[in-house]
């Protein structure tokens, strides 16, 4: 027996009968952000496994494009595994009211909420399950008061799980930005989160391959620490452009650990920035 209403034409979006033939709208999930917030453009920054920058790529974006003069801000997803507040140096607690939680600013204004500053301690891990996780991630979206904001870098947590849904789903995304390094093995999982965006409907904006490279300090010559790299098959594989290379620099790795990350020094990820200058 069919559970089509008589006289169905099939366009959901002029009815309003809630009937097994009723297609969900992908939209139809996203949030408005706190009412304060006017948020031009928000980038994710994605990648199919941890440990290969993505936090790093994050922070170096939000920086460059502040330093172009736009108002940027990190939105940290990433809430078993918060570390945008180190890079910055932020170690105080979030302050908030009856308005909503309002974002630390770092020391050049750029916006920082994140998991870690609403614990007990830094170090306090975050024993939660899913739904938690995700509910915490999209009250950062609804419940911050961004304020005016040109550029809003959304620090996912890697993979393609709960939690990179929920920010796919409920942010309205303008585009994505995957992290990748140069191992084998990477290129497959990388595939994986170029085809969750795609089904998702969001843009991918370019690939970042980080730890791509060392410079040797005496030739200058460049030294593939991790063999050769596949990222160009991949990017051709998807249609994607190659936004930048960051190789291992042990004075970018220090500048973040000692949290003055906005002290950077490097042009590894000018294409980057422009690409997301052109777009806006």
């Amino acid at each position: 027996m069919s559970n089509t209403p008589e006289g169905c034409t099939h366009d959901c979006g002029s009815c309003s009968m809630n009937c097994g033939e009723r297609k969900q709208d992908p939209q139809s999930f996203l949030e408005k952000p706190h009412e304060l917030s006017s948020i031009k453009r928000v980038i994710g920054v994605v990648s199919g496994k941890g440990g290969v920058g993505k936090s790093m790529v994050t922070s170096m974006m939000a920086v460059l494009l502040n330093r172009k003069g736009y108002s940027t801000a990190i939105l940290d997803a990433d809430v078993t595994g918060p570390s945008i507040p180190k890079a910055f140096g932020i170690h105080e607690k979030a302050q908030g009211d009856e308005t909503g939680l309002y974002p630390a600013r770092t020391k050049t204004g750029i916006g920082i909420m994140s998991v870690n500053m609403l614990l007990e301690t830094e170090t306090t891990p975050v024993i939660w399950r899913g739904p938690v996780i995700s509910g915490v991630v999209k009250q950062f979206w609804t419940d911050v008061v961004w304020g005016d904001v040109d550029f809003l870098f959304v620090d996912m947590p890697p993979g393609t799980g709960d939690v990179p849904l929920t920010v796919f789903q409920s942010i309205p995304l303008d585009g994505i930005i995957v992290v990748t390094s140069p191992q084998d093995l990477v290129s497959m999982i990388v595939e994986k989160a170029v085809n969750m965006a795609k089904m998702m409907n969001v843009p991918v904006l370019g690939l970042v391959e980080n730890m791509s490279y060392v410079t040797c300090p005496d030739c200058g010559k460049k030294i593939n620490v991790f063999g050769e790299s596949h990222l160009e098959e991949v990017a051709a594989r998807e249609q994607l452009q190659i936004l930048g290379r960051i190789p291992m620099d042990p004075a970018l790795a220090r500048v973040v650990d000692q949290g003055v990350a906005e002290l950077f020094e490097g042009s590894w990820l000018d294409a980057a920035a422009e690409k997301l200058e052109g777009g806006k």
